[in-house]
């Protein structure tokens, strides 16, 4: 295949990660395709034998740093280069500030922000080394504009949103290219079998408790009559992979960068006024 290239991916069991690596395995390119637990790669396998595409399966855990070396060294022992690294291993946690342990918070910063780091501290030295690379990093229009009852996620994602950029200026001093890919919702697990949600989000007692449970079904239901195909993300993905020169952002859809748009753009006050109407509503 011409233009044949290595790609490491992170967070590949469910979502755009499994997506994005059936998608680009079924291209021919070398996909290793990584995940946390092992036991969640059935749904993977079957994808890719509809497609009768190959992987190489292995598990990467992005708070754990010797797995990442263990991948990396293989990697390095079988093809010698690494060509694009996507990090998409993540995940996100609903919650008002008050439900939310510190350990909760430090949870997602450790997976989405800190495990991105991880990665990325294991992958630019080989790509610095031929001067030629690319990174890229699923963020989501979460790390653009912020939202109740999601401030850790949003935190995480804003944290990633300015490490990327400030690697965008570092490594193009060495022909490495860094892209943001920031999704809107779709209709994958994100609220259902992969929801996370603070130990005190059902706690009755909680003075949020309304509040987080019309928040939640609401999330549900919105999703569930989304119409955006998911696997419109792994074709930009896709697209990402084949451009020599990509730029730094990438929205996924019209609708979610109109919004993110929008909220930049109308008073904080009109934005709380939405949000109170919403959530106060039958109280």
């Amino acid at each position: 295949m011409d233009n044949q290239k290595v790609i490491l991916i992170t967070g590949c069991s469910s979502g755009f990660g499994l997506l994005t690596a059936v998608r680009l395995a079924g291209k021919g390119h070398l996909v290793w395709a990584t995940m946390r637990d092992l036991t969640r790669k059935q749904s993977l396998e079957n994808e890719l034998a509809k497609r009768n595409a190959q992987a190489v399966i292995r598990e990467l855990d992005v708070t754990k740093p010797f797995t990442i070396k263990n991948v990396i060294e293989e990697i390095q022992k079988t093809h010698g280069i690494i060509d694009v690294l996507i990090n998409n291993a993540g995940y996100g946690i609903g919650g008002f500030f008050e439900d939310l342990s510190e350990e909760e918070i430090r949870s997602q910063m450790e997976v989405n922000f800190f495990g991105v780091q991880n990665v990325c501290r294991e992958v630019i030295p080989l790509m610095r080394k031929r001067s030629r690379g690319k990174i890229i990093n699923i963020s989501s229009i979460a790390g653009q504009v912020a939202s109740p009852c999601l401030g850790a996620y949003n935190v995480s994602k804003w944290a990633l949103e300015a490490f990327s950029e400030s690697l965008y200026f570092e490594l193009a001093l060495f022909g490495i290219s860094v892209c943001i890919v920031e999704p809107g919702s779709y209709p994958t697990n994100i609220f259902t079998q992969n929801a996370h949600y603070a130990g005190n989000f059902d706690n009755a007692q909680s003075p949020y408790f309304l509040f987080s449970q019309k928040l939640k079904n609401l999330a549900q239901n919105n999703t569930k009559k989304l119409k955006r195909d998911p696997d419109d993300v792994a074709r930009l993905i896709e697209d990402i992979v084949n451009n020599s020169k990509p730029r730094l952002r990438y929205v996924s859809d019209l609708s979610s960068w109109s919004r993110m748009i929008a909220q930049k753009i109308l008073p904080p006050r009109l934005v709380l006024y939405i949000f109170r109407k919403i959530v106060d509503a039958d109280k």
